[in-house]
């Protein structure tokens, strides 16, 4: 199999801070960055939940819920050709 580099930019206490952990953990960082990607490959995404959102999804996050409490003030499509005949008129 062919290698390749790859040159990450990363802030130094971070580095610094994931060096320490990986090496606790017995990887290196190369180990370590190696099968984050592995996994990534394997799940088809990031392997694990992103639980940080910025403020607009959030919102959205809020206003799903909302809609939840009160599903009769909005509207719903059983299928998306049924939307697109209401989108159409």
């Amino acid at each position: 199999m062919a290698m390749t580099n790859i040159n990450i930019r990363i802030d130094a206490d971070k580095k610094l801070k994931a060096q320490e952990l990986f090496s606790s953990l017995g990887l290196d960082m190369t180990t370590a960055i190696n099968l984050f990607i592995q996994q990534s490959l394997e799940f088809n995404g990031i392997p694990f939940t992103i639980r940080k959102y910025n403020a607009e999804t959030e919102a959205a996050f809020a206003e799903v819920e909302e809609m939840k409490k009160h599903p009769e003030l909005y509207k719903s499509y059983s299928s998306a050709d049924e939307l697109f005949e209401d989108l159409d008129k």
